[in-house]
């Protein structure tokens, strides 16, 4: 594509899951007072995701949408739905090349596991990598780092150069709480910052990203037809970033023993870290929860650069895409 004569801008999305209620509500918020969000000069498009899901208070009404942005869904054209094409119609109206096109993403979700106020960065691109040690530097975010994961691919932020979710729990589905609006307001704001001090460059950021990265998940115990066997042991309960150690409990039976950790194959005597705990949306996907390592990688003088150079585009307006 040629020279857009349309500047490139942040795109914050919000209500990517219809039933999460606390994004869109800051959306409204910040669209009716422009002054109540620190933009920190950068120019924002501000985008509820799946408004038909929104409407009807609904996680999605055909396809999850944070999984519909698989090269290869969005290109079939055989492939439809609602969910879909919302997909199709916000890279077409906010991607790299889009009518009012976005260069960088942030995806506000909230969950009803207890992750407090986190981020998630999918995979290891160095834009993304820079700005969430930026972000980790200013807040002292925990960051679940998700790759590896045939099972769960084709999410929205994949889709734009650069791009993090913010996540905050525990909060119920379809409810609005202050505490958790407050807390993904200020992790917009940060990562905004960070974005600001990449664009008058040089960026500095902390000597070493703590990240926990996905090692892989835990379903419920199930019987032959596929109904849960047990539930989540009250001991795991909200104990999202806390060590697991073989034979914690982590699961209770109908007749009320407990069933205590056995490490998947592969993980034995290998220190592991929940997160997602019983997280309400992800029993159809077969996740009780999720298991990490964690990690203190050394900052790569690569990844600055790349934020700096992505952001300096957000800055010259008209310049290709």
């Amino acid at each position: 594509m040629g020279p857009n004569s349309n500047p490139a801008k942040v795109l914050v999305v919000a209500g990517t899951h219809g039933n999460e209620r606390n994004g869109p509500w800051l959306l409204e918020h910040w669209r009716s007072r422009p002054g109540a969000l620190q933009s920190h000069g950068l120019e924002l498009e501000l985008v509820l995701g799946n408004p038909a899901a929104h409407s009807q208070n609904r996680r999605y009404l055909e396809r999850d949408l944070n999984r519909c942005f698989a090269p290869s869904l969005l290109a079939d054209a055989s492939l439809d739905g609602a969910d879909l094409q919302r997909a199709r119609e916000l890279l077409l109206s906010h991607g790299p090349a889009g009518e009012a096109p976005c260069l960088v993403v942030l995806d506000l979700h909230s969950t009803t596991s207890a992750m407090g106020n986190a981020l998630v960065v999918y995979g290891r691109r160095p834009a993304d990598l820079a700005l969430a040690a930026g972000v980790q530097g200013l807040l002292g975010l925990p960051i679940y780092l998700h790759e590896a994961d045939h099972a769960q691919t084709g999410f929205l932020v994949e889709s734009w150069p650069c791009g993090l979710v913010i996540e905050v729990g525990p909060v119920p589905q379809g409810v609005i709480q202050a505490q958790i609006c407050r807390q993904t307001q200020l992790g917009v704001e940060a990562a905004l910052e960070v974005l600001a001090a990449a664009q008058r460059g040089p960026l500095r950021l902390p000597a070493e990203l703590v990240v926990h990265r996905h090692l892989g998940s835990l379903d419920l115990p199930r019987r032959p037809d596929g109904s849960p066997a047990a539930c989540l042991h009250p001991a795991l309960q909200h104990r999202d970033w806390h060590p697991l150690q073989p034979g914690d409990p982590v699961f209770l039976d109908s007749h009320g023993a407990t069933l205590g950790f056995v490490p998947p194959r592969g993980l034995e005597g290998q220190p592991v870290w929940p997160v997602f705990v019983n997280e309400a949306a992800y029993g159809e996907k077969g996740i009780a929860l999720s298991l990490t390592s964690r990690e203190c990688w050394p900052v790569s003088s690569e990844w600055p650069l790349a934020l700096e150079a992505l952001s300096n585009r957000l800055a010259q307006r008209g310049a290709p895409l």
